[in-house]
């Protein structure tokens, strides 16, 4: 059973500049127990997303349609979905979450506070010790402050909060991002952990390298749109839209070559392009691409730009 159904959101932000195109008209599924990888440019839109999909849209309003095991959650009302859905069913871990934990509350206290939130009525040392042994972690980092914590203990610390209502999906802001590389493993082989137990992620990243070893699909983000989405095999073996290709050169690898760029910078989203969003940095530009491009269908998912409008 489709888990995830997102079909043609759009997100706006409102500006005294007027309104920023944040998300505009983005697809995509999701089984239940699978994982999809977002990656982009800084500011393509990869965080609201995340918020869109939680609700938590600071300052914007989304339109279009989510859909959660058959049931469409963004015209829900608010009170509904967050007594049914946020956190139980859907939570998130944010980005830069790790900053964010009380300095003067202990962990257990802030665990506790997160329960009576959402109106758990069951036995709160249970779901507690069981969220912090799903992160490989000992009950006695509940009786300490956040400051006697290394990075990485919080950074689980904060996935644990994410898993203390038993979510079915969980939307990760670049969770391991300003972490050193041992931690950063630690990170990823837990999500490959959680994975294994049926639980569902959208993982927000630049690194396209931790992509490859946990999503089982991948959407690439650009100027607002997702410019491809398909299966992580296709998007690594066979990518399509030129902007996808020049994040995977940007890459460095063992072989010797230097990683290329992509030059240029992306467009403002203060206003809506009437063209393709990449034309100004793609080498394979043509004249049709002063025209926005449709989704064209792909093997395993579909692609913007009109280089394919007759495959």
């Amino acid at each position: 059973m489709t888990s995830l159904i997102v079909n043609g959101l759009c997100s706006r932000y409102f500006s005294s500049k007027g309104p920023v195109y944040a998300v505009d008209d983005v697809d995509f599924e999701l089984d239940a127990g699978e994982s999809i990888g977002i990656a982009g440019e800084s500011a393509c839109g990869k965080s609201t997303l995340g918020l869109s999909i939680i609700r938590m849209l600071s300052g914007g309003k989304s339109s279009g349609e989510i859909r959660f095991d058959g049931v469409s959650i963004l015209d829900m009302d608010e009170s509904d979905f967050n007594e049914k859905y946020r956190w139980k069913k859907i939570s998130m871990i944010f980005q830069g979450a790790m900053n964010s934990l009380d300095p003067v509350f202990t962990i257990e206290d802030q665990f506790i506070e997160i329960l009576r939130q959402h109106k758990f009525e069951g036995d709160f040392n249970k779901v507690i010790f069981d969220a912090i042994h799903s992160v490989s972690l000992d009950e006695n980092v509940l009786k300490k402050y956040p400051h006697e914590l290394s990075g990485g203990m919080k950074q689980r610390i904060i996935i644990a909060m994410a898993l203390l209502l038993k979510p079915k999906f969980v939307i990760a802001d670049e969770p391991t991002t300003a972490l050193d590389v041992l931690i950063q493993t630690q990170i990823v082989n837990l999500l490959k952990t959680l994975k294994k137990k049926d639980m569902a992620f959208m993982l927000i990243t630049h690194d396209l390298a931790v992509l490859s070893e946990i999503a089982d699909k991948i959407g690439i983000m650009y100027g607002g749109q997702m410019v491809e989405f398909g299966s992580s095999k296709e998007i690594y073996n066979n990518p399509k839209h030129p902007y996808t290709q020049g994040l995977l050169e940007s890459i460095p690898t063992l072989k010797g070559n230097p990683p290329k760029y992509i030059k240029g910078i992306p467009p403002s989203l203060l206003d809506a392009p009437t063209e393709c969003r990449f034309v100004s940095r793609c080498p394979l530009a043509i004249e049709k691409c002063k025209e926005l491009p449709p989704k064209f269908k792909t093997e395993t998912g579909y692609v913007r730009c009109w280089l394919y409008e007759n495959e």
